[in-house]
């Protein structure tokens, strides 16, 4: 076996959100394992990337001069953008969605045999399989202002806009493997749950602090930055090379125990609220 058996020296990989938090410590741990990272985001990264790229997740000509201006052939893509419900409902809907699939659409072409995909989906996102005829409608508006137009249109029935982006990346990404793997291209998403970054306070703000304490009961604490940029540095590594249309937990096993009805979420978000 391979000493580097993720593979990543001498890759060319492309991070979506490298500003901060998870993205930022995507985007840092890549270039320590000596890949060529090209960052791009609304705001400027810390990170030394080999390139910075402004590119605006709710703006398809953006996106589409962020990927020209990237340029090339690369081996791996992150998406790890994202926005919570304090924000407009269309525009958490294209950012978390319709924005990253137009931009992991437009780098398809561009995207070397044996490369992969993988993007920040949330255990918000993990009850899709249920909700597949209405996910379905979503999925079959071809670009971002069809789905903004269909957004609108059904708020009310599609429920919290963050939800619906989550569950609607995870389905895509699941229905995208099979043909995508005809390429030898595997795509994949993770699904967080609460992260001490910046972003937690607004999560805060529409959750409140049981909910939020509640989610984080697995483990007694929130997951660091860093804890959720590995697995993704995992599921588009070498290490990986058979895992495709997986929508992994990273949650210390919150997901599997309300699963199987060892953990109770109605009881965790009482006891939270109680203590």
């Amino acid at each position: 076996m391979a000493a580097d058996i993720l593979g990543y020296r001498g890759k060319r990989v492309v991070v979506m959100g490298c500003f901060s938090g998870t993205g930022e410590a995507c985007a840092r741990a890549l270039v320590d394992l000596g890949a060529e990272v090209h960052g791009a985001d609304i705001k400027p990264s810390p990170v030394p990337l080999a390139s910075f790229t402004h590119v605006d997740l709710k703006d398809a000509a953006s996106i589409e001069a962020g990927v020209a201006a990237i340029g090339g052939e690369i081996d791996a893509l992150f998406n790890v953008s994202g926005l919570p419900q304090t924000f407009p409902g269309e525009d958490v809907v294209t950012v978390n969605f319709l924005g990253l699939r137009h931009w992991t659409q437009a780098w398809l072409p561009h995207i070397r045999a044996g490369g992969a995909i993988v993007t920040v989906s949330s255990l918000g996102g993990m009850n899709h399989l249920a909700r597949q005829p209405l996910l379905t409608e979503l999925l079959d508006c071809p670009d971002i202002a069809s789905g903004r137009a269909w957004y609108a249109a059904h708020a009310e029935r599609a429920g919290d806009p963050y939800t619906l982006s989550k569950e609607a990346i995870n389905s895509w990404t699941q229905r995208q493997a099979p043909a995508l793997m005809a390429r030898d291209i595997r795509i994949n998403t993770t699904m967080p749950s609460p992260i001490d970054t910046p972003m937690l306070e607004d999560f805060r703000k529409v959750a409140g602090d049981a909910v939020l304490s509640a989610f984080a009961k697995a483990k007694g604490r929130y997951s660091t930055a860093e804890e959720q940029a590995l697995p993704l540095i995992l599921l588009n590594s070498d290490a990986a090379r058979f895992i495709s249309g997986v929508c992994l937990p990273v949650d210390a096993g919150l997901a599997g125990g309300l699963a199987t009805g060892v953990l109770n979420l109605q009881h965790m978000i009482a006891e939270a609220a109680g203590g």
